[in-house]
């Protein structure tokens, strides 16, 4: 099982989250991996897959809410939460990294089989902003709320307003404050989003998708995570995607739903995330944030295959079935970070 570690450069001074990546001088071209067919994975339903080793706690309480009946979106809702809660998951939620000026913003979406879709951004106070997403899709006219009235609105709703900025996050924010130098370095082993596709036992599909964003980003910056089409997509008659990694690039390609769209054509979920992953690397070559680019999807289809892949190397994912239980994947990528 390949590490997150992975991505650390020992030498970065920065962190960056849910849609950054590490800046390093040299890569090597992984051709085995680039050209390697992979055979898709079929599974009964339902399935479960999520990015990041946050996500296996996360899809084992999706299912356990699964398995006692709960509809999809509760799933989704209980099994983004613990990593929400977790303040050592300094990527979501409660104990995140902060932005420049030390405030922990979070974005969260959520989308269901009907394409109903509910989305908060720089959302500030509220420990759970995937529960704020599907309050959104059930209780408004609207897909997105923002800032300060999506914390109105959640406060509507009985949330509580609580600070999410922990002691250890307080303190790495001040020792970047001594020198304020803003390059995305990625650090996955403490700061990436969450995203989770579902398969139900009906057939249907469902995602979501919560992070606290890049660590020191320019107050009021929104990354791909919230954004329908970006971050995540689903079309029930088809397929879902997810999206992680630098999220300027993933909008920029609208990464997810050109995933999907691939799949409807009739690419697997592997072939549909490789070809993406591909565009975006085209798009990105000569790009000024090509030094420090990695984006990865995941995809699973209506037959319950599923896959992911990334740019570079080190992107695993949680994958929950009926055959094999709860594990761990490695992704298959076109580059590795070192020589």
């Amino acid at each position: 099982m390949s590490n997150r570690r992975d991505f650390i450069k020992k030498t970065a001074l920065g962190t960056l989250a849910v849609s950054s990546v590490l800046g390093v001088s040299g890569f090597a071209a992984n051709h085995e991996n680039e050209v390697e067919e992979v055979k898709e994975k079929k599974q009964q339903k339902p399935v479960i897959i999520s990015t990041w080793n946050h996500g296996l706690p996360a899809n084992k309480e999706s299912w356990k809410n699964l398995q006692e009946g709960k509809p999809a979106l509760d799933a989704i809702e209980a099994g983004m939460k613990i990593p929400e809660a977790d303040p050592n998951v300094r990527s979501v939620g409660y104990g995140g990294y902060p932005d420049r000026e030390g405030k922990v913003t979070l974005d969260a979406c959520i989308m269901d089989h009907n394409s109903n879709c509910g989305s908060v951004c720089f959302l500030q106070g509220i420990k759970h902003p995937i529960s704020v997403a599907k309050k959104v899709l059930q209780n408004t006219p609207h897909v997105m709320l923002a800032g300060q009235g999506a914390l109105q609105f959640a406060l509507s709703e009985g949330f509580k307003e609580e600070n999410l900025l922990t002691p250890e996050s307080e303190k790495d924010w001040k020792k970047w404050l001594e020198e304020s130098k803003y390059k995305p370095v990625i650090n996955i082993e403490n700061h990436d989003t969450i995203s989770m596709l579902m398969l139900d036992k009906d057939g249907n599909l469902s995602g979501g998708c919560t992070t606290s964003g890049a660590a020191w980003k320019m107050h009021g910056r929104v990354g791909d995570s919230p954004i329908i089409g970006a971050g995540l997509f689903l079309d029930n008659e088809v397929g879902a995607a997810a999206a992680t990694g630098l999220g300027e690039a993933v909008i920029r390609t609208a990464g997810s739903a050109m995933v999907v769209e691939l799949m409807r054509q009739g690419k697997s979920p592997f072939d549909a995330c490789k070809e993406i992953t591909e565009r975006i690397y085209n798009k990105h070559k000569n790009h000024k944030d090509m030094e420090y680019l990695q984006v990865g999807f995941i995809a699973l289809n209506k037959n319950g295959e599923y896959a992911g892949y990334s740019l570079r190397s080190g992107f695993n994912f949680a994958v929950s079935d009926d055959v094999k239980g709860h594990r761990m994947e490695d992704a298959k990528f076109k580059m590795s970070w070192d020589k």
